[in-house]
């Protein structure tokens, strides 16, 4: 299969060959792994019983996806990722916004995927071979994990859907012999290790599980699905059965392996941690297939986030191709991967992790999907990529290639969500005014939203020429 040499460019409509089957493979494919499963056992860490964790856990999935899905739709009209495309609303410069909470968006699943599994495999391999768990082990396991993804995402799209393929039907029977392994010591009770509810309260720690379990996981799509539906043709596919696709694909592809997760974690009594705990309960039987679930669902849903970083930093550095951005930030995830291993524990750093970004991404989608809405879907490709061919002009160019309104309402959407946020180690200056509970998602979105809607006009801008100049004039 040759390697992909599209970047952020517009995808001819000849290449446009994919479906909304394809859609449903790749969502529900790339998530059967470790880097999503962990996410389920956020709730019993944080105190909950298993009907409190499930149903946090799928409410947030719900609310999340609801918002996230219709996101798809855009690149499906401007035949380019996500963050480009919204070069619509923020200007062809100011979609840059897209690409840096993208980027940072997928280096950060992408280190947590890596991390999860290699921890895991180790484990693993102890209990099989007696191989010791030093730090020499952990380096060759996060290598060969890092160096199989960056092969994949590197190839690109096709062979990512390839795997993801695979997967979807191998790591479905993976979790089945999961749920037959670890069904014995299944309980229903909140774990007695955890102390009691994170934050001293039922709604409180509940509402934390809905965030940090549930809704992370659409929001973490917010720049990902469009590098996926770039590829279906709107002249073949209508919109409708392009965002049932997308709703399918992330309720299945993101409930089935959290909700394992959460089974898991009660079985295995993991309340501290999930990894280590895992391997133990295991039968013997089962760690071969555990074995397999941690290196290849890990690699294709790393590779996924690593092909939609490549794209990301190709966005903001046009001269760099896609192989070559892959790369560079191959390097920057793998050194994540030994700062969260050796800094931090899983369950801080991943409730950090997902709250921040959460509160910083969602004003960008909503303002993102407001604008959508506003054009009716109607874009103009064309003048999308004045930035990548390094002119100007086009009617996305608004005052030097941003649009400061919207600029300005992402802007403040996210510094009202940082400063409400509950973080382990930080709790944000506006968070007694909502009774002590994290409504930082709610808040950053609702204040982007409204900021933008006040702050620009329904009236579609007025095109203009686009007229390439040399590099060196690009300034203003």
């Amino acid at each position: 299969m040759p390697m992909e040499q599209r970047g952020v460019d517009t995808i001819p409509e000849e290449e446009r060959t994919s479906g909304p089957r394809d859609l449903v493979s790749i969502l529900l494919g790339s998530n059967l792994c470790l880097g999503v499963i962990v996410f389920g056992w956020l709730p019993p860490s944080f105190g909950l019983d298993w009907w409190a964790s499930v149903s946090s856990v799928v409410a947030g999935t719900v609310v999340g996806t609801l918002l996230t899905a219709p996101l798809a739709l855009i690149s499906l009209r401007t035949a380019t990722n996500l963050s480009t495309s919204s070069g619509a609303q923020f200007g062809v410069r100011g979609r840059l916004v897209g690409s840096v909470v993208g980027l940072l968006l997928a280096l950060g699943y992408t280190a947590l995927t890596v991390w999860i599994g290699g921890d895991v495999m180790v484990a693993v391999l102890g209990r099989m071979s007696g191989m010791p768990a030093g730090d020499t082990s952990y380096a060759v396991v996060y290598g060969l994990l890092a160096a199989a993804t960056v092969a994949g995402a590197v190839y690109g799209y096709r062979v990512l859907l390839a795997m993801s393929r695979a997967l979807a039907i191998g790591m479905t029977l993976l979790l089945v012999l999961g749920l037959i392994a670890y069904a014995p010591d299944f309980t229903t009770a909140a774990l007695p290790e955890t102390g009691g509810y994170l934050l001293d309260g039922f709604w409180p720690t509940w509402l934390l599980a809905a965030v940090a379990a549930g809704l992370s996981g659409p929001i973490a799509f917010i720049t990902l699905l469009g590098d996926y539906t770039r590829y279906i043709s709107p002249a073949r596919h209508s919109s409708r059965r392009v965002l049932h696709a997308t709703w399918l694909g992330l309720m299945l592809g993101l409930l089935v392996p959290q909700l394992f997760g959460t089974f898991t974690a009660y079985a295995a009594g993991a309340a501290l941690d999930y990894a280590g705990p895992l391997v133990d309960a295991a039968p013997g039987w089962y760690l071969l297939p555990l074995l397999l679930a941690a290196s290849a669902g890990s690699v294709g849903n790393a590779g996924l986030m690593l092909y939609s970083m490549g794209l990301d930093l190709d966005a903001i550095v046009p001269r760099a191709s896609r192989a070559t951005a892959t790369c560079i930030v191959a390097v920057v995830a793998t050194a994540c991967v030994f700062l969260g291993h050796y800094g931090s524990t899983a369950q801080d750093a991943m409730t950090s992790f997902v709250l921040l970004l959460t509160a910083i991404g969602t004003p960008w989608a909503v303002i993102t999907l407001i604008g959508h809405v506003r054009c009716g879907g109607v874009y103009d490709p064309d003048a999308l990529q004045v930035f990548n061919r390094r002119s100007r002009g086009g009617i996305y160019w608004y005052r030097g290639g941003w649009n400061l309104p919207a600029t300005f309402s992402w802007a403040t959407g996210a510094v009202v969500g940082v400063l409400s946020v509950s973080l382990p180690s930080y709790e944000g200056p506006l968070l007694p005014l909502t009774g002590g509970v994290d409504c930082s998602f709610v808040l950053s979105a609702v204040t982007g939203g409204l900021t933008y809607l006040l702050t620009t006009s329904s009236r579609r801008a007025t095109p203009r020429p686009t007229e390439p100049v040399p590099a060196d004039q690009l300034v203003g």
